[in-house]
Order: C-alpha cells, then structure tokens, then sequence
C-alpha cells in the first residue's frame, strides 16, 4: 500500500513537471511573439512621418528607404552640374555664378577643363560674340554596381549666336562619389574625373 502511494506521489511529480515545462516554454514563446510583434510595429511607425497642417491637422506621409532613391539622385546632381557647367550667357557675372554653383558638385577635374577654356579666350568669346549656350541631355548610362559610380552623359549642346544656330553632339565621362549633403549640394554627391570625351558639330541653322 505503502509502494503504490510512493508510485503515485512520483507520477505527479512527473505531471508537475511537465506541466511547468509546458507552461514555461508557452510563456517564453508569448514574450518571444510579442517582443518581435513590438519591434515590427516601431520599424512601421519609423517609416512615418507626421506633418502638423497649421498646428491644427495630423497627416501622415510615408517614408521611403533613402537608399532607394540614391540612383535618382545620382541622375539629378549630373544632370544639374551640366546645366550649370553649360549654360552660358554674355554677361561675365551670370557665367562665373554658375560656375561656382557648378563647382561645389564636382571636384578639381571640373576647375581644371574651365581653366583650360578661359585660357583659350572661350568665355570671352561668349561675351564679346553675344552668344548664348544651353543644353540638354539625352540620356544617362550609370553602373550603380561598382563605387564609384561611372556615369556617360549624352546630351546636345546649343550655341545660339544672332545669325545662326550651332546643334554640337556633347558626350562626357565622370566618376560619382558619395559626399555630404549641403544647401549648395542637396544630393550629396561629387562629380570626379570629369572629362569631355566628344563635342563636334552635328549642324548649323541659320536664323
């Protein structure tokens, strides 16, 4: 009699301890659930930004992954340093603006093809001439595989005087490196290695 109670009293100690394993390891995968649950909520909520509408309405707007945009920004910052570094006017004060602007996106490479032009008296050509110089550009090839970035730009060069109308083929080559990001550089790049690789005339129209 005495046995069969010490069986019985061992057999509940083993239902007890399996029911504190059991119980035990729900709790570890209820704290585990909501731990993660919690963390997935604040990464949500992280890709949020809420905007006060006069101090008086909440709105919501959704974040994107900055990195998701850094190849339109790349497009951007070339695209911009050529409008800049190409467009001209016969006024010396409105070319050496958009020069500076220009070179606060690029490194030595871009001052160095600039003094190499003044030198030859193009600028003042430009001015003396009353010829005007825009740009546009075509197309972008960017291998965004390999840091730094190459980027080819293919674009048209107008120079526009009061007879005629000069169409050039411009075709240029640089290296994009990441840089810090600055009222005068907002997509926080720096154009490297810039290199004109063609400029020819394509046609004359007169006017």
């Amino acid at each position: 009699m005495e046995f069969k109670s010490l069986k019985n009293i061992e057999t509940s100690f083993k239902q007890i301890r399996l029911y504190a394993v059991v119980f035990g390891v729900v709790c570890v995968s209820v704290v585990g659930f909501a731990l993660w649950k919690s963390y997935s909520f604040a990464e949500a909520q992280r890709e949020k930004v809420y905007v006060l509408d006069n101090g008086k309405s909440l709105i919501v707007a959704l974040s994107q992954d900055a990195a998701l945009n850094r190849p339109v920004e790349a497009r951007e910052h070339v695209r911009r340093f050529h409008e800049l570094f190409f467009t001209l006017s016969p006024d010396k004060s409105a070319i050496e603006s958009n020069m500076k602007r220009a070179f606060f996106l690029a490194d030595q490479s871009a001052f160095n093809y600039y003094r190499d032009l003044a030198e030859k008296g193009y600028y003042n050509r430009i001015i003396s001439g009353n010829i005007q110089q825009r740009i546009e550009i075509d197309s972008m090839v960017c291998d965004f595989d390999v840091y730094p970035y190459a980027v080819q730009t293919y674009g048209k060069q107008f120079i526009i005087r009061a007879s005629n109308i000069t169409e050039r083929s411009l075709v240029t080559a640089c290296r994009l490196v990441n840089s810090t990001r600055s009222d005068n550089n907002p997509q926080g790049f720096i154009v490297e290695d810039f290199l004109v690789r063609e400029n020819r005339d394509l046609r004359i129209q007169k006017r």
